[in-house]
């Protein structure tokens, strides 16, 4: 496998990825892709070859072989690191899709945009990159779950003992160099719940941030209508004091002011015919 080839693939998801997202990555090819590539595959070189059991019987060490190691270790972690690096490659997927669109929208529009920024996790995109967050933590639990129920807690015992036909009964079977692989099956298991908890800060990091932006957008909504009420109710109000009615006639409208006026001076109001009296009286006066 061109390891290289699939660094390089992946290093674009930097450019779309959160902080988290970042050390994630840089953890899994420098604890888990380098480690493999550069120790772990000589470590398990010899496993098939140097697997020796106590018998001469033909056809016992492969059969001891397959039952002690059902699955290789080195082929069980390329498998797993296939798949949790996969879930990326969906995010940039999508991004290529916006600006595919961005492109097609441009055409048609004369140099309009359709995404202001198509690497922006908002809306579809978003859900995307929350969705290969889940499978590549579901990819990297489910992993170790098989290499635990396979080699039964990680364990890499020196001596196993096989009794499978053809096997004349119970032989004893050693691994090479146990102790070697043990630890580093310890340190590829480690750097796995290592990803897992960047991977559950990641997915609480995006779901707080969408939340807080909703409750900020939300609380910048309140605001401005806030400061939207006073000035509809001042607009009201002038337009209440201003408002003439267009069947009242001249003289119904002077009678109007008159009246205003002289509410706004604190005559008491009782009739027209006082109120013409008053008016009368001040005038003499």
């Amino acid at each position: 496998m061109n390891w290289a080839a699939f660094q390089a693939l992946l290093s674009g998801v930097n450019k779309y990825s959160t902080a988290f997202g970042r050390v994630w990555l840089s953890m899994v090819f420098l604890l888990r892709v380098m480690v493999f590539v550069v120790a772990a595959q000589q470590v398990w070189g010899d496993e098939s070859k140097d697997f020796v059991c106590n018998t001469a019987q033909p056809g016992c060490n492969n059969v001891c072989y397959d039952h002690i190691f059902p699955i290789s270790h080195i082929r069980l972690w390329a498998l797993q690191l296939i798949f949790v690096t996969c879930p990326s490659l969906m995010v940039v997927g999508h991004v290529k899709y916006r600006e595919k669109k961005n492109l097609q929208h441009s055409a048609l529009h004369s140099g309009g945009h359709l995404y202001a920024n198509p690497g922006r996790k908002r809306g579809g995109l978003w859900w995307t990159y929350l969705v290969s967050l889940v499978f590549k933590l579901g990819f990297d639990a489910g992993f170790l779950y098989i290499l635990h129920h396979i080699y039964e807690g990680y364990d890499m015992p020196r001596l196993s003992k096989c009794s499978l036909e053809p096997c004349p009964n119970t032989v004893d079977c050693f691994i090479s160099r146990p102790t070697e692989k043990k630890i580093f099956t310890w340190f590829m298991v480690v750097s796995s719940v290592l990803c897992i908890l960047m991977c559950i800060f990641e997915i609480f990091y995006l779901i707080f941030k969408r939340i807080k932006k909703r409750i900020l957008t939300q609380f910048e909504k309140e605001r401005l209508n806030n400061e939207m009420i006073p000035l509809t109710q001042s607009r009201s109000e002038i337009s209440h004091k201003t408002r003439v009615d267009p069947t009242a006639s001249i003289q119904n409208l002077s009678n109007t002011e008159v009246e205003q006026g002289l509410r706004g001076k604190d005559v008491p109001y009782h009739s027209d015919e006082k109120v013409i009296s008053h008016i009368a009286k001040q005038i003499n006066t």
